[in-house]
């Protein structure tokens, strides 16, 4: 699995016009994932997410996580993500899980994740057309890839 996760002073998604997702001071996270991911690859993820301290203390300095800092999360899939742009312009998606492993595991990730922050977690829509606005705060964005634990 591959995030990218952004503190956000404010994000949300919208799918046909209708907004499915809004939340204030957090993280909007995007998830790719292979099908090699598994359970282990979401627990250790998501215990990462709960953890990183990316949120100033009352003195200015990235210190809280999403447990002590009360943020709130929307978690988007993105399977480009893993695009592969090796040969010619046009990206190749074939690393990317198919949608009937790639559902349930998207599914998992955002179970643990209310779970491991005991609390509910926003989602978009796997395979929708949606539309992700963000207001960016920092600007803070790290990508953590579970195959890759450094």
């Amino acid at each position: 699995m591959k995030i990218v996760i952004q503190r956000v002073s404010q994000a949300s998604v919208t799918i046909s016009g209708n907004k499915v997702a809004n939340i204030e001071n957090g993280l909007l996270i995007l998830l790719g994932i292979i099908p090699e991911d598994t359970q282990d690859d979401i627990n250790w993820l998501t215990n990462k997410i709960a953890n990183l301290r990316i949120f100033n203390d009352e003195n200015g300095v990235m210190n809280k996580s999403l447990l002590n800092s009360n943020g709130e999360v929307i978690v988007v899939s993105q399977f480009t993500l893993f695009a592969s742009t090796k040969k010619g312009n046009r990206p190749s998606y074939i690393k990317a899980a198919k949608p009937e492993v790639a559902i349930p595991l998207y599914q998992a990730f955002n179970k643990t994740l209310e779970t491991t922050l005991n609390k509910p977690v926003q989602t978009g829509e796997f395979g929708a057309d949606m539309k992700v606005e963000l207001l960016n705060d920092g600007p803070v964005t790290i990508i953590i890839d579970s195959k890759n634990r450094e």
